[in-house]
């Protein structure tokens, strides 16, 4: 689930911020970076049943996004997936079900992740969608706490993290307790991307199921 909500993701990029305020870092980054491409880890932490320890699961891979609305997911290990925003559709393909999920953008994303990073044009189109607030420096990072103002969908909190002028780190709460942490790595800022990055075409043997 926090796959397809991160749908992605979630992006990277580099806030070109001179101070070391988590909004301005933000800030920075709304109005800087337009595309980008980063290598990611993934690790997500389920709560354990009772008398269970929590399940951790950690993932890898590639990502790209182009502001407002396009963005791409190529998860390697330890199963390969690829989800992409082309900005009207949200696209799943999970390689080892041959299953392709195929769902409208607008409705699929709404206060997520994705949302906040790739679809917003400026930060005041956030600030429609989250609170935003900034957070205690922590582990090196600058933080900003986002809240969605929709409290019946299924994130809680998101906290984005910058290191210097560089956007490090996503954590992500959703209401049923899962912890996704996104760490991204080799981080190109405003790079030039093909368009055919952000276009999808179901394998023609793939079964398609429209959500």
């Amino acid at each position: 689930m926090i796959k397809r909500l991160m749908t992605a993701a979630v992006l990277v990029a580099c806030a070109q911020a001179a101070s070391a305020d988590g909004m301005q870092s933000l800030e920075g980054f709304m109005k800087s970076a337009r595309t980008g491409r980063a290598d990611f880890t993934q690790t997500v932490t389920s709560p354990g049943k009772e008398g269970q320890a929590p399940k951790v699961k950690t993932s890898s891979g590639s990502f790209e996004f182009q502001r407002p609305g396009l963005f791409r997911f190529d998860y390697k290990k330890p199963f390969e997936q690829t989800i992409v925003a082309d900005g009207k559709t949200l696209w799943l393909y999970d390689v080892d079900l041959n299953q392709v999920s195929q769902r409208s953008q607008s409705k699929a994303l709404g206060s997520t992740p994705a949302a906040l990073l790739a679809s917003a044009p400026d930060l005041n189109a956030l600030k429609a969608d989250f609170t935003l607030s900034s957070a205690p420096e922590e582990g090196g990072q600058q933080w900003v706490t986002a809240e969605p103002k929709v409290k019946d969908g299924q994130i809680k909190t998101v906290r984005v993290g910058f290191a210097g002028e560089q956007l490090a780190t996503l954590d992500i709460v959703d209401n049923f307790g899962q912890r996704s942490v996104l760490k991204f790595n080799n981080m190109q800022v405003n790079a030039p991307l093909d368009a055919a990055t952000f276009q999808f075409k179901a394998p023609a043997n793939a079964d398609v199921v429209k959500q």
